[in-house]
């Protein structure tokens, strides 16, 4: 589950040729109306050394070497406030926040860049890391890794909550952490991190504003100047985003635009000082939409798995607008094989996991998203999965069993197997986010395909409409081809 890697900068490739990628220079967020708040940025002047290196709960530890990335782990301290909501937090998402407490921090904040400055393209990615595992994950950069590189944007992680700072309580048990989940970075490593601390939660909202803020300000990016800067987070992170744009962002208008990535129904609360927030609570919690009268626009990309399962985003499913894109993905899982990466092996969930192409289809809606920002241009609406209605909706699905509607992808559309975001027979928590990817039989395999060549000719086909439909990028061309398997065609 882990990755810990080194802070040595490589001299990298030549600069990016990709005739998509923007200068900083020509960058502007067109949709933008009204300036920053002003307010006070974290101190990121201290870079964090020593220890056992760069701690991080990923199962595939960050290749920056090969695409010319460095990592720089700092420091950032300040006083951060924290918020109460004024009147009830309705399901409309207009929201009214007022500053509260405030409390000193002490947290961590990674920043993945080019190593040569001239190559950034001039869009930042601050992810808000995931702790739903009992440890700071950065699931967002596992999606977007080849984008943000290719591009040439910078990647920052923030430590936002105190259970990836101080430890706290565990909500999905991931194989590979036993003995760290749960710990938090200053006990797993005290030569490192030992002088963090963290007031708590509640007090979480405005920390990651003010990283923002001071990653505004070229602070920690070696003399590169953000021209645009895009929130994300997956899962606990978008339930984060979700009270982040509701509340939050009404008042620092700091965010060009959100990238909220497989979110619940209801957002993350607000809490008390020297708290956790309640996600599991939270997950049962009042739906609420993302309010769409602010100027940032918002991509939610979802998986199949997200909108009826544990996390039950259908309840808040809402439709597009002019600052607002959602896109269901069908066929794939909240959790999947390429998130997971070496780990799926160890997987015992009834059924083979989830292995759809939700990264593939992740990248091209950054891609979308910026265009957006850039150049006002919104993505095309994408259709829906579709649910039958009623008391108990459930995802309309085909003879194969594979959901209808929705955003599509080859594997899908020309299947060997039945990917679905419904999980396998065993309960626990991890294997209910995983979805299944059941191969079909062989009779059926003979019915859908004369030969392997027409399974080909299809699956080329299928990925051809998918990347004109703009749900992945031509430069995903391959990485969508590996996905197609003849070699289950008798």
């Amino acid at each position: 589950m882990v990755a810990c890697s080194g802070d040595d900068d490589p001299t990298g490739p030549a600069p990016s040729t990709d005739p998509t990628a923007s200068t900083a220079a020509a960058l502007t967020a067109v949709t933008r109306t009204t300036p920053r708040a002003d307010g006070p940025p974290a101190d990121l002047a201290t870079e964090l050394t020593g220890g056992t290196g760069v701690f991080i709960g990923s199962p595939t530890p960050a290749d920056l070497e090969p695409a010319g990335y460095v990592q720089h782990e700092y420091a950032a301290a300040g006083t951060a406030t924290s918020y109460r909501a004024d009147g009830e937090l309705t399901e409309d998402g207009r929201w009214t926040f007022t500053p509260d407490a405030s409390a000193p921090y002490r947290t961590r904040v990674l920043v993945r860049r080019p190593a040569q400055t001239e190559r950034f393209s001039g869009t930042v990615v601050v992810e808000w890391l995931n702790v739903s595992g009992g440890v700071d994950a950065d699931p967002e950069w596992t999606s977007l890794q080849e984008e943000i590189t290719r591009r040439g944007d910078i990647w920052v992680g923030v430590s936002a909550q105190r259970i990836g700072v101080l430890g706290g309580p565990v909500l999905v048990t991931a194989p590979g952490s036993e003995g760290i989940a749960g710990r938090g970075l200053t006990a797993l490593d005290p030569a490192r991190y030992g002088s963090l601390t963290h007031p708590g939660d509640g007090f979480a909202f405005d920390i990651y504003t003010q990283v923002a803020r001071a990653i505004v300000a070229g602070a920690g990016l070696d003399g590169a100047k953000p021209a645009i800067v895009i929130a994300a987070g997956e899962s606990q992170s978008a339930a984060a985003l979700v009270t982040y744009i509701n509340g939050v962002q009404p008042l620092t208008r700091l965010f060009d635009g959100f990238f909220v990535h497989s979110r619940g129904a209801a957002g993350l609360p607000l809490v008390a000082a020297d708290q956790a927030a309640d996600l599991a609570g939270a997950l049962q919690g009042r739906p609420t939409v993302l309010r769409t009268d602010l100027d940032a626009p918002i991509l939610d990309a979802q998986t199949e798995s997200d909108l009826l399962g544990v996390l039950n985003s259908y309840r808040a499913r809402q439709p597009d607008t002019d600052r607002f894109r959602l896109w269901e993905v069908a066929g794939t899982a909240h959790a999947d094989a390429h998130l997971l990466g070496p780990n799926a092996a160890a997987m015992r969930c009834g059924a083979p996991i989830n292995n759809g192409p939700m990264h593939v289809v992740a990248k091209a809606g950054l891609r979308a998203l910026t265009i957006w920002i850039t150049t006002g241009q919104a993505p095309d609406a994408a259709p829906r999965i579709e649910v039958t209605p009623g008391e108990g909706p459930q995802i309309r699905r085909d003879a194969d069993g594979i959901a209808v509607g929705g955003v599509r992808t080859p594997p899908v559309d020309v299947p060997t197997a039945a990917l679905s975001g419904e999980p396998g027979p065993d309960p626990s928590v991890l294997c209910l986010l995983l979805g299944s990817a059941k191969p079909l039989p062989a009779g059926r395999l003979a019915e859908l395909y004369a030969d392997r060549a027409s399974y080909q000719q299809r699956y080329d086909a299928a990925a051809e409409r998918t990347i004109r439909a703009g749900y992945a990028l031509p430069e995903d061309r391959a990485a969508l081809a590996t996905f197609a398997q003849p070699d289950a065609i008798g």
